[in-house]
């Protein structure tokens, strides 16, 4: 592992105590190592936001056709006791 910058490294105590500065600093730019015990635990960096994907239709490829049951056959007892959160037919 590379040695941290002296001047970036932040220990927990610290860090808990001048946290809103720690964020400006990360979002001006600044890396912040924090440490525990003096030693390197968590990098706190500036956030960049990753770039949207370009979503295409059309990428679900399907061996035929989706039968109507599917959508409009009532759920079992079991089926419906997960949908509800419960852990099986035995809690109805």
């Amino acid at each position: 592992m590379a040695e941290a910058d002296p001047f970036n490294v932040v220990n927990v105590h610290e860090a808990k105590t001048n946290f809103s500065k720690l964020l400006d600093r990360a979002h001006a730019g600044e890396e912040i190592i924090l440490a525990k015990a003096g030693v390197p635990y968590a990098r706190l960096v500036p956030y960049v936001a990753p770039k949207p994907v370009q979503r295409k239709p059309g990428g679900l490829k399907l061996i035929g056709p989706i039968p109507d049951s599917v959508w409009f056959d009532p759920l079992s007892e079991e089926e419906l006791a997960l949908f509800e959160g419960r852990r099986g037919s035995d809690s109805v």
